[in-house]
């Protein structure tokens, strides 16, 4: 839930799951769209240096879905 994208050398790359969520919300995304997401922040997280929160009154996990 607050995972705000992952950083990839200096770059921010939004949270995939995000997009797929607004998807949802639209009708327009299926569970095709959701593992796809899921396989993509996999990638980024794997490639990347860090995870931006903005967890800043300490809730902790929550999920998004």
């Amino acid at each position: 839930m607050h995972c705000r994208g992952i950083w990839v050398g200096k770059r921010l790359n939004p949270a995939p799951q995000a997009g797929a969520l607004a998807n949802l919300r639209q009708g327009t995304g299926a569970d095709e769209g959701l593992m796809n997401a899921a396989m993509m922040f996999n990638t980024l997280v794997r490639d990347g240096t860090a995870i931006e929160c903005d967890d800043d009154s300490n809730e902790g996990f929550r999920k998004l879905f």
